[in-house]
């Protein structure tokens, strides 16, 4: 084989790496809006993964954060969710370390409706992210957030759910 065949076939390897890794981060935050707590969990290596969430907590396996979604999310009073999510994930910076290795840097997006409370967030922040291949796939070794800036405001009265 040619070294310019070569060269194509690793670039090709790189451009399909970084894209894999983009649509594990997309399919992470459609777990989260889409209430899936298996989704969210399985975006995340099986054991050891480093999560700080900053108010959410810090974790060294993903598990006890899964555990905190899976409350949170699927809360329901009257036959309705109580927190209603919405993530848009921008600006991904992909770094390539080698075979199965890899860091990431994306901007959030967020907006959190709390029917409970009454109120409605909006939140921007940044993500630093660690990547390996597991099992043939990419998960997240390691996902900190560091928030930016947030703002919460009352929703209407009739917006509320009944505690």
């Amino acid at each position: 084989m040619s070294a310019d065949i070569e060269a194509l076939e690793r670039r090709i390897a790189r451009l399909e790496a970084v894209e894999a890794i983009k649509a594990l981060k997309y399919r992470y935050w459609r777990s989260c809006d889409g209430k899936d707590p298996e989704a969210f969990r399985s975006c995340f290596v099986r054991k050891g993964a480093s999560v700080d969430y900053g108010r959410l907590g810090r974790f060294d396996d993903a598990d006890p954060i899964a555990e905190i979604f899976a409350d949170v999310a699927l809360l329901r009073r009257d036959g309705r969710y109580v927190i209603l999510d919405m993530h848009h994930g921008l600006h991904p910076e992909i770094t390539l370390h080698g075979d199965g290795t890899a860091a990431g840097r994306w901007t959030l997006r967020f907006r959190q409706i709390n029917l409970a409370e009454g109120t409605e967030t909006v939140m921007t922040g940044e993500y630093d992210d660690r990547y390996v291949v597991e099992d043939g796939e990419w998960r997240m070794s390691q996902s900190h957030f560091a928030m930016l800036w947030s703002r919460t405001l009352p929703l209407p009265a009739e917006a509320r759910i009944a505690p």
